[in-house]
């Protein structure tokens, strides 16, 4: 399909009630740019393992590249194990000022066909949502940053500070190429990570939207193992001591507890802004009341019944997957879970799992660290000029949007670049209803209608970050 053929899909496309961008000028070889990718790269099945194919996602968004003016020396695939990541170098013309880094991931989570209603790696759209597994997270949002950085230099723009454009390859699993990337950068100036967490959020009922979140930190990650050791036996002998029952009982008492809810400055602003302008009646005024006092018992328990404001809270721990038994005529010899925690930010590992181990109060269960691919960080710093530009890029596209700061629940590679002391945030212009929200899910999907807007933000953004 040539881009001609794609900006006119673009307009035919029945758009979600309400998600409507100031009317502007538009960038149609962009927005047809940014589709054409998004869907080339979500047919390319980029997971962890056998035929991985992210080192194909890289090629297409090299060439796309090279085709918009990028020297091929300038922009490098490097493979590493089954995947590859990708490092394109646009100069600019003061060698003197730190770059700045456009950060996101190439791969995707497992997605298998008979759980989904459609193929998640054939991408469709229907009802103005584009289908398949990386349609939020993040291909589209890859497809416009690379569509965007073209448009730029269509236009002409030259910038003053280098830009580099650096896409992992295996954020979703092991993240060693994000670490990788990190340290190659220890020394830019900031990192803006275009990965979709929440960031601009539609009203339930009309879809119009409601307001937009950057996040300048994110929750800590750990998984941790829980153990149960028995002799065992033959099941016509039941001992008082099995360990199944016993890594259930450790289990339910984690799932009723509740860590201490908390705020920092991030989720303050949050809270209060969105407290403001969110119409349902009980979410808005529990969310200004939690702002002005985390220890609320009445707005605690309203907010932590919404999924989506109770991760924003505090630590959360839940059981994410158990193993037990060897026979099913035996007495179990060995029981075993796996707790994921996402840890608020100035909490480390070992407190959390001290604390769980309090909570479980039983010593036959043993508990032990098993985190790989993660690293505790502290927030980044409120920069007035990083505020600034983002404010100025959503007001552009969607006037009068209140704009707040945030933190992110889920991990990205922004923990590398933090970790090397490089201040990164969370900036997906994406918007969508918090119940829309699939990443990680069956039958992903993201509103077309995002496309316009999202690429006169990130034009915006990246001249207004790259002159000076």
């Amino acid at each position: 399909m040539t881009f001609r053929h794609l900006t006119a899909a673009l307009a035919l496309l029945a758009l979600p009630a309400g998600l409507a961008a100031k009317p502007a000028a538009k960038h149609p070889a962009a927005e047809a740019q940014a589709l054409d990718l998004a869907k080339r790269t979500i047919a390319l099945r980029s997971v962890a393992g056998p035929g991985n194919q992210t080192g194909e996602v890289a090629r297409v968004f090299k060439n796309a590249l090279v085709g918009g003016g990028w020297a091929d020396g300038d922009v490098e695939i490097t493979p590493l194990g089954n995947t590859a990541y990708l490092v394109a170098t646009w100069r600019g013309s003061d060698p003197k000022l730190k770059p700045l880094v456009l950060s996101g991931h190439m791969d995707v989570v497992e997605a298998k066909r008979e759980d989904w209603v459609r193929d998640p790696f054939v991408p469709v759209i229907e009802n103005g949502f584009l289908y398949g597994r990386g349609a939020t997270d993040m291909k589209l949002d890859d497809s416009l940053v690379v569509a965007s950085l073209i448009e730029l230099r269509r236009q002409g723009f030259k910038p003053k500070r280098t830009i580099v454009l650096a896409f992992s390859g295996d954020e979703e699993t092991a993240m060693d190429t994000g670490q990788i990337i990190a340290k190659r950068f220890a020394g830019a100036e900031l990192v803006l990570n275009v990965d979709f967490d929440n960031n601009g959020v539609l009203e339930e009922a009309t879809g119009k939207p409601l307001y937009y979140v950057w996040q300048g930190a994110e929750k800590g990650y750990a998984d941790f193992s829980l153990t149960v050791t028995n002799p065992g036996g033959h099941s016509s002998e039941p001992t008082l001591d099995n360990a199944i029952v016993q890594l259930s009982q450790a289990l339910v008492r984690i799932g009723a507890y509740r860590f201490k809810p908390e705020v920092n400055d991030l989720t303050r602003e949050y809270f209060t802004t969105a407290g403001k302008v969110d119409p349902n009646p009980q979410i808005g005024p529990a969310m200004t009341a939690f702002a002005a006092n985390p220890a609320d018992p009445a707005a605690i328990a309203t907010l932590t019944a919404f999924p989506p404001t109770y991760g924003l809270m505090g630590t959360t721990c839940v059981p994410t997957m158990v193993a037990a038994g060897h026979a099913i005529n035996a007495l179990p010899q060995r029981a075993t879970a796996n707790v994921n925690c996402r840890i608020f930010p100035g909490h480390s590992t070992a407190e959390i799992m001290a604390e769980l181990k309090r909570v479980i109060d039983m010593p036959e269960v043993r508990i032990a660290d098993v985190t790989v691919g993660a690293v505790a960080t502290p927030a980044s710093p409120l920069r007035p000029d990083v505020k600034a530009a983002i404010e100025t890029a959503i007001g552009s596209v969607y006037p009068g949007v209140p704009v707040t700061a945030g933190i992110a629940t889920g991990a990205s590679d922004n923990m590398w670049f933090r970790a090397n002391g490089v201040p990164s945030y969370i900036v997906s212009p994406l918007f969508m209803k918090l119940t829309d929200y699939r990443s990680h899910g069956l039958n992903e999907r993201t509103p077309v209608a995002n496309i316009p807007p999202a690429i006169g933000y990130y034009l915006s953004l990246f001249r207004s970050l790259s002159a000076k």
